[in-house]
C-alpha cells in the first residue's frame, strides 16, 4: 500500500490564513506535524468560523489528521452556555455537544446577581 506524501506545504499555508489568530502554528514533534492553535475571539466573526473551516480544510488535505477543537461561542443562540466539540477524524468532522465544560454556568462561572 502507498502512503500518501505529507502535504505539509498545503496545511502551513491554510494555518498562514489565519496569521495574526491568537496562537497558532504547524510544528514537529516525533516525526509527526501538530496544529497548535488557541484564542478567544471577541466576536464569532473574527476568525471563528475561519477556525473551525481550518479544522476541515485539514481534514480534506490530510484524511489521517485526528483532533479535537473546543469552541464556545456566547453569541450562538442555541450554544451559548455550552461549549461545541468539533471532532476530526479519517477527514470528517462532526460536532458533538461536551459534557465537561459544560453548562459554563455553574461549571465555570457562578451565576450572576439577578
Amino acid at each position: 500500500m502507498q502512503q500518501t506524501p505529507l502535504r505539509f506545504g498545503e496545511i502551513q499555508a491554510l494555518v498562514d490564513e489565519l496569521e495574526g489568530y491568537s496562537l497558532i502554528d504547524l510544528q514537529p514533534m516525533n516525526g509527526e506535524y501538530f496544529i497548535h492553535l488557541g484564542g478567544n475571539p471577541n466576536h464569532r466573526r473574527q476568525n471563528g468560523e475561519a477556525v473551525v473551516d481550518l479544522f476541515a480544510k485539514v481534514g480534506q488535505v490530510a484524511p489521517g489528521s485526528y483532533g479535537l477543537l473546543y469552541v464556545h461561542d456566547d453569541e450562538h443562540p442555541q450554544h451559548m452556555l455550552s461549549f461545541q466539540v468539533f471532532r476530526l477524524v479519517r477527514g470528517t468532522v462532526t460536532e458533538h455537544p461536551d459534557h465537561l465544560l459544560s453548562p459554563v454556568i455553574p461549571t465555570l462561572e457562578d451565576e450572576g446577581p439577578s
